[in-house]
């Protein structure tokens, strides 16, 4: 996997975590860059976290699973990116409730919940023999920067890109799951 590739799945797993932070920064009466600091580190920490948790799980499975891991990781891929797209065009605003607390709690649980997918895709990795700890330091930063900036955002201009980060960020997944099944049928030349 290349660093464009690697790139737009960091990308792609840090929208969750952009969106929410945009919720944030939209509750915050005073955003300083310590608060938005502390909110790229939670989401951060935690999507570098779960992709290596996923690696190595799907390590003990590597094995077994080899003939069929390009359609695992396209399905997985599928599935994340066609739950965030969907939540793109939910109704409602998720940012409706809230608050400006950033107590461990708190963080701790949105942390979590925007991590999840990543431990799929880090299950991904495993399949497609990633070199997983450059490649999580990597999507950490990626998601760090993007939560801080969310922040930022959100305090500044609301939830207006809320959703639309939420699309993009399903489009790249389900694209990326695409591309690895198509270069693995040799339909599309392999990148390397």
């Amino acid at each position: 996997m290349g660093i464009i590739e690697l790139f737009l799945i960091a990308v792609g797993l840090s929208m969750d975590a952009f969106a929410v932070s945009v919720c944030r920064g939209l509750s915050m009466k005073k955003c300083t860059w310590r608060k938005a600091s502390l909110v790229g580190a939670y989401f951060g920490v935690f999507q570098a976290g779960m992709p290596l948790i996923g690696y190595f799980l799907g390590v003990q499975f590597r094995d077994v699973i080899t003939s069929v891991d390009h359609w695992i990781a396209f399905i997985l891929l599928g599935i994340i990116g066609g739950n965030m797209v969907r939540e793109a065009f939910a109704s409602g605003d998720c940012c409706q409730e809230a608050d400006e607390a950033l107590d461990i709690r708190t963080m701790l649980g949105l942390a979590v919940a925007t991590s999840i997918d990543a431990l799929a895709v880090g299950v991904t990795f495993a399949f497609l023999k990633v070199n997983i700890v450059p490649a999580v330091c990597f999507i950490g930063v990626i998601t760090f920067t993007l939560s801080v900036a969310g922040v930022k955002i959100g305090n500044i201009f609301g939830t207006k890109y809320q959703a639309k980060a939420e699309l993009l960020g399903g489009i790249i997944l389900i694209l990326m799951g695409l591309k690895i099944l198509l270069e693995h049928l040799g339909i599309l030349k392999l990148a390397g």
